[in-house]
């Protein structure tokens, strides 16, 4: 299993409408996640910033990210929910949400 933190900002006066939407994710989107081993997926807000975990529990990481990536659902969630977000400057070329590296972990 493998841990995945990220953080992405988030403007102010679009934090009611991502926690709305998020309060409800689409059905298919979730089905995605899984279908692609993602599980134990949280999203956490501190003032402007969004911190995200999950684990990934599959053999083919960049592949199963492509899958997500590929679907329709998830690209239409993608379309209503990126806008509302705010790319942090240092971020990998590429990278939406900012990979965060682990420095510590206990079991």
């Amino acid at each position: 299993m493998q841990r995945i933190a990220s953080v992405i900002g988030i403007a102010p006066e679009n934090v009611v409408e991502y926690e709305r939407l998020h309060a409800d994710v689409w059905p298919m989107v979730l089905a995605r996640l899984a279908a692609s081993h993602i599980g134990n997926y949280s999203i956490y807000r501190h003032n402007d910033l969004l911190f995200s975990y999950m684990e990934y529990t599959g053999d083919d990481l960049d592949a199963d990210m492509a899958a997500i990536a590929a679907d329709p659902e998830t690209q239409r969630w993608w379309a209503i929910c990126e806008p509302l977000q705010v790319a942090l400057e240092g971020r990998a070329e590429g990278e939406w949400w900012q990979t965060l590296p682990e420095v510590f972990h206990f079991d």
